[in-house]
């Protein structure tokens, strides 16, 4: 049996989506040998129990929002887009009603001001997610060590702390490092020190991520 790290669906059969709530499956020791693919690990190297499978990788794209649910900037920009539509549409209205048009006029331009700033955070986040989830069906796999894992007290999501799991690896010999925040209790593998697969783009290090993605 098989069974999505974010909803709980069971399937008796691999699936490398959920179809309920379409979150990434990590391919573990119940998945079929036939679709677990190898990867090389250097010398010394203990490789994780769960290993890539070679790109492309069926990634849904109803993922993202799961993505921007526990990013800082997505949180912020759907904030500042809420108090910016509310002040906008409160200031419209005052703004029609002649007598307090001096108090309308204000609450309007504020509104604006947030809407704007939330439109932007909420971009910034959309355009991070994309990029994860290209370098989930596209990266190329590499092992890697997690540095640390914290939990962020600035900020709260459905009465939660979000994680944040650094890590580092090395491409065309040099290292780089990352980050990913998760609402997911981090896995016992998932701990400092521990070896990881990360995948990244070849031509753009940069852009990289955990997999599974926590």
């Amino acid at each position: 049996m098989i069974t999505c790290p974010w909803c709980g669906t069971n399937y008796v059969t691999f699936q490398p989506n959920c179809k309920n709530c379409g979150g990434q499956i990590p391919y573990s020791e119940e998945t079929p040998a036939i679709a677990r693919p190898s990867i090389s690990v250097s010398a010394g190297a203990t490789a994780p129990a769960l290993t890539p499978p070679p790109a492309p990788r069926n990634i849904s794209n109803s993922y993202l929002r799961k993505l921007m649910l526990v990013d800082a900037w997505g949180i912020v920009g759907f904030v500042f887009a809420l108090l910016g539509s509310i002040f906008t549409f409160v200031g419209f209205i005052l703004t029609i009603a002649i007598v307090t048009a001096f108090v309308g006029i204000p609450f309007a331009l504020f509104g604006i001001l947030f809407l704007g700033g939330g439109v932007a955070a909420l971009r910034h986040s959309y355009q991070k997610a994309q990029r994860t989830i290209q370098v989930l069906r596209e990266g190329q796999a590499a092992l890697g060590r997690i540095m640390a894992v914290e939990q962020n007290y600035n900020v709260r999501i459905n009465s939660q702390h979000p994680w944040v799991i650094s890590y580092q690896f090395e491409a065309n010999g040099r290292a780089y490092e990352g980050r990913v925040s998760t609402l997911n209790t981090p896995r016992g593998e998932l701990q400092p020190g521990n070896t990881v697969y990360v995948l990244y783009l070849p031509n753009i290090p940069e852009h990289n991520a955990l997999y599974p993605h926590p």
